[in-house]
């Protein structure tokens, strides 16, 4: 799932080498931690925070296939 994501997010930022993704573990549940340039990180949120949800949406959707629960975090 971490790959999926960071290829997802590399496609449409400004600076693709600085896009990493961290997995975690919290309280059961796999922590995806996504860290992007500070220009790019308003491309990732998007307008009305649209694009950061339906990327949650779709790393729920993929956890759910694998029998887990992904969450998606932007690092500050």
């Amino acid at each position: 799932m971490a790959d999926f994501l960071l290829e997802t997010v590399r496609r449409f930022v400004q600076d693709p080498g600085a896009v990493s993704v961290e997995e975690l573990e919290r309280d059961g549940d796999a922590v995806l931690r996504l860290t992007v340039a500070d220009d790019d990180r308003g491309k990732v949120i998007g307008r009305q925070g649209r694009i950061i949800r339906s990327l949650r949406t779709l790393v729920r959707a993929g956890g759910a296939r694998e029998g887990k629960r992904y969450l998606l975090e932007i690092a500050e």
